[in-house]
């Protein structure tokens, strides 16, 4: 059944002041005072629970103990020198479900320190002093390495080789580095072009060489980069976003929740991205949270993020879901998407979304019977990203489920070949662990070419 209502997708719903206010910083910075009086409430515990719950296993007590002693260059070497992005880490990752979510704080105070707020006092601070590169190269160790993708693996493989001596060659299918850094996180996560100029502090240290934009495509390309370099690091992220398959999902409106993030995230002026006045978001997960909001801090005036399962289920930390909420975004569970209607006067148009709701019944889910349907100017599909690079199946890698199998150390099944990030089989998808497997990867790649210890500074 098609609706009558019109579609009602538009530029320009807001002022310049309110675009403004509306992406602005979510997390304003800590000042100096702040941070020193919340530094204070760290009891530096013995085998911190706070530095064995990060991916990355920065020693969190060190650096905070640094803060407090008003050290903050050292606080940031400290976070730095074993998470190289530390930076946009402690703007996105979900602490509240990592070291601040085990802080003995909680028991004492029924709140955590911010750890996730003071490293990023610090690491701002070192980015903005005049020598904001406290580490230096090792001597040419006559070596070259590819690394393949520059998300967050790949860059964090990429400067702790550089670190190490290596020469890199650091290839991007985009024109700018950074990968879901800087086309998949939501704008106001990292205001200020912070995505960029933490790239260009990482670069900074030197031996490392951009190609971009330079796509794997074939297995000729990679059998090259194999002649031509010692090693290959891939960290390609995921190949595409997960497709609806209902009726009406090439409607005109309907699009991919990346896009739309990447579209906002890109545009010099937001007044140019165009957002319904109902958007319906499809999805659980981060990805879809920082659609939804994005839709609202755009001028939207309703938006519904909407799940098939129930809200202990979403991938979204609760956190995020109280953003979203606080926002204005209607949260549903419990609803799977049917059918995407079309506008009856307007051809080609989506205008509405249909559901139905479904109950967990003997271990599955199935239909109640009974149908939702939300009227939509925008539909934004945020289910997931596939992998399944067609060059990685014709390279003869061992995959699974499309995304790459290796060791702890991240070695692939070919030889000289490592892997980390949202490609590689087995992780969590977040940023933290990908820069965690993109460092691991370049030690043991270091070790494997020069069959010497593993070095993790310089």
């Amino acid at each position: 059944m098609k609706s009558p209502t019109a579609p009602d997708l538009q530029t320009g719903r807001l002022t310049p002041a309110q675009y403004a206010a509306n992406f602005s910083d979510a997390t304003p910075a800590l000042t100096d005072a702040q941070a020193r009086i919340e530094a204070e409430r760290c009891l530096y515990c013995y085998d911190a629970p706070c530095a064995s719950a990060c991916p990355t296993a920065i020693d969190v007590p060190s650096f905070i103990r640094r803060i407090g002693d008003g050290n903050l260059r050292g606080a940031a070497r400290t976070i730095l020198e074993v998470n190289p992005l530390g930076g946009m880490c402690a703007r996105v990752c979900p602490t509240e479900n990592l070291c601040e979510a085990v802080c003995v704080r909680n028991t004492q105070e029924q709140r955590p320190v911010a750890i996730g707020r003071l490293q990023r006092h610090a690491v701002d601070h070192l980015m903005a002093s005049p020598q904001a590169q406290p580490f230096t190269r090792l001597p040419d160790s006559g070596k070259r390495i590819a690394v393949v993708g520059a998300g967050p693996a790949g860059l964090a493989c990429a400067h702790t080789l550089a670190r190490n001596g290596h020469a890199v060659t650091l290839f991007d299918a985009h024109p700018k580095l950074g990968g879901l850094n800087e086309y998949g996180l939501a704008r106001y996560k990292t205001p200020d072009d912070f995505a960029q100029r933490e790239i260009a502090w990482l670069l900074s240290i030197g031996g490392i060489t951009v190609q971009a934009p330079w796509k794997l495509e074939s297995r000729a390309q990679l059998d090259a980069l194999q002649a031509d370099y010692d090693a290959i690091f891939l960290g390609l992220g995921l190949a595409s976003t997960a497709q609806l398959g209902i009726a009406g999902e090439h409607l005109n409106g309907v699009q991919d929740a990346v896009e739309f993030i990447a579209q906002v995230r890109q545009a010099t002026d937001l007044a140019t991205v165009p957002v319904g006045r109902r958007v319906v978001v499809i999805g659980g997960g981060m990805t879809a949270i920082d659609a939804a909001v994005q839709a609202r801090l755009l001028g939207a005036s309703e938006v519904h993020c909407v799940y098939r399962r129930g809200p202990q289920a979403m991938s979204a930390s609760r956190a995020e879901q109280e953003w979203a909420l606080t926002h204005g975004v209607v949260l549903h569970h419990h609803l799977a998407p049917a059918e995407i209607q079309e506008a009856a006067d307007f051809s080609g148009k989506a205008c509405a979304v249909r559901f139905t709701e479904q109950t967990e019944r003997d271990g599955g889910w199935s239909a109640t019977g009974r149908s939702v349907t939300l009227a939509a100017d925008m539909v934004l599909k945020a289910i997931g990203q596939t992998a399944g690079n067609p060059v990685l199946q014709s390279a003869g890698f061992a995959l699974e489920r499309g995304r790459l199998v290796t060791d702890s150390d991240g070695q692939t099944s070919r030889r000289g070949i490592w892997a980390g990030g949202d490609c590689r089989a087995g992780g969590l998808d977040l940023t933290v662990e990908a820069v965690a497997q993109g460092r691991a990867a370049a030690l043991h790649m270091h070790a494997t070419l020069l069959a010497s210890p593993l070095i993790a500074s310089a």
